[in-house]
């Protein structure tokens, strides 16, 4: 059984949609998934990037396309009442639920409706405190540890690459996107292509260098 671990923030339309698709995706091949929430701000002040809601015309496309994806895909959605939005409390919420730190699918689904399939205001207080009671967590989510345990995942996903989310971490190797499911299926079915030079070798591509 091949072990997958599932990087996501609940502020990502394509974690949902990839969280959504995963089992189907992966029908039929012996696995197992941890979901690990992270900061998706924190990684993009990492590695000194904008998200795509802070670009106007990515944020455009953006939009229109993972209501695409989700309509070709059946994928109840449904655009939250704001976006991007504080995504702190749903994350901690999401890590408080089990005193490992790790959600399981249940609560990490039923956070994600309630971001993506209610139009509802993400961040309200009120609806956050009526998600808290209907999980009812083993920790407060406020605690040092919780925060603290957050930041661990963030800082691990980071140690490990990780650029995005969703971002799906199998053998030490990254795959990227909702769009990356098929490529991971085909990583766990033995595609002879991961063993040839344009899944080894682009690193030692100089950067700057552009290949003719």
């Amino acid at each position: 059984m091949k072990h997958i671990t599932f990087y996501f923030d609940f502020i990502s339309p394509y974690a949902w949609l990839a969280f959504q698709a995963l089992p189907q995706a992966l029908q039929g091949i012996s696995h197992s998934v941890t979901y690990k929430p992270v900061l998706f701000g924190a990684m993009l002040k990492h590695h000194g990037q904008l998200g795509p809601a802070e670009i106007p015309s990515k944020r455009d496309w953006t939009y229109r396309q993972v209501q695409w994806l989700a309509h070709t895909q059946g994928i109840a959605f449904q655009m939250p009442a704001t976006h991007p939005f504080n995504p702190l409390g749903l994350l901690r919420l999401a890590v408080a639920s089990q005193a490992s730190g790790v959600p399981n699918r249940y609560v990490t689904e039923k956070i994600f409706k309630q971001v993506w399939c209610t139009g509802q205001d993400a961040a309200d207080a009120q609806a956050l405190a009526a998600l808290t009671t209907h999980i009812s967590p083993s920790r407060d989510p406020q605690s040092p540890e919780v925060k603290q345990q957050l930041q661990a995942w963030t800082e691990e996903a980071i140690a490990l690459d990780v650029f995005g989310v969703p971002s799906l971490v199998l053998e030490g190797k990254v795959f990227w996107g909702q769009d990356a499911l098929p490529m991971l299926r085909a990583y766990l079915e033995g595609d002879d292509w991961f063993s040839g030079p344009a899944w080894h070798g682009v690193r030692a591509i100089p950067v700057g260098v552009r290949r003719r």
